[in-house]
C-alpha cells in the first residue's frame, strides 16, 4: 500500500468518525446536556418547597419526560439532514429525546427513597457525576480541554441549580 492508499484510508476513517460525531454523539451530547440541566430548577425547586421526596419525584420525572418529548420534536423538526449531513432527523430526535429524558431522570430517581434528606444528598452526587460524564464526553469526542469544560457544564449546572433552590426556597 503506498503512502496515497494510506492517506485515503486514513481520511476515510476521520470522514466515518465525523459523520458518527454528527449523528450520533453530538445529539446525544445535546440531549445530556438539556437533560441534566433544565430540568434541575423544577426538581430541586419542588425539593426545596414541600420537603417531599415524593412530590420532588413527581415534578423531577415529569420534568424529564415533558423535556425529553420536546427535545425530541424540536431535534427533528429542526433540520432535514440534508444540507447538514447531520442524519436523519427522526433518528436525531430519537436519540436527542432518550438522553434527555436520561439526564433528567437520573437526578430524579434518588427521590424514590422515602428519607428526604438521603434523597437530597444522592441526587447532589447524581447531578455532580452528570456534569463530570458530560465535561467528559465533551473532552473526549470535541477535543476541548477536560478542566474548561468541567468549568462551563458545572457554571450551567451551578446556574439552574441555584433558581430552583431560590424559588424552592422562597
Amino acid at each position: 500500500m503506498d503512502e496515497i492508499e494510506k492517506l485515503e484510508k486514513a481520511l476515510h476513517i476521520e470522514d466515518v468518525d465525523r459523520r458518527f460525531l454528527l449523528k450520533v454523539v453530538q445529539p446525544a451530547l445535546n440531549g445530556l446536556l438539556d437533560g441534566s440541566i433544565s430540568t434541575l430548577a423544577p426538581l430541586f425547586a419542588a425539593a426545596y418547597a414541600t420537603g417531599n421526596p415524593h412530590i420532588a419525584f413527581l415534578v423531577g420525572a415529569s420534568a424529564a419526560v415533558g423535556a425529553g418529548i420536546s427535545m425530541a420534536f424540536s431535534e427533528a423538526l429542526s433540520d432535514t439532514g440534508t444540507l447538514t449531513g447531520r442524519g436523519h432527523p427522526y433518528m436525531r430526535g430519537l436519540i436527542v429525546g432518550a438522553t434527555t429524558f436520561i439526564g433528567g431522570i437520573l437526578h430524579t430517581l434518588p427521590f424514590l427513597i422515602s428519607n428526604f434528606d438521603l434523597a437530597l444528598y444522592l441526587a447532589y452526587g447524581v447531578v455532580g457525576l452528570e456534569l463530570v460524564a458530560i465535561a467528559y464526553i465533551r473532552y473526549r469526542y470535541f477535543k476541548t480541554g477536560f478542566w474548561s469544560s468541567m468549568l462551563q457544564v458545572v457554571l450551567g449546572g451551578a446556574l439552574v441549580f441555584t433558581a430552583g433552590v431560590l424559588i424552592g426556597s422562597a
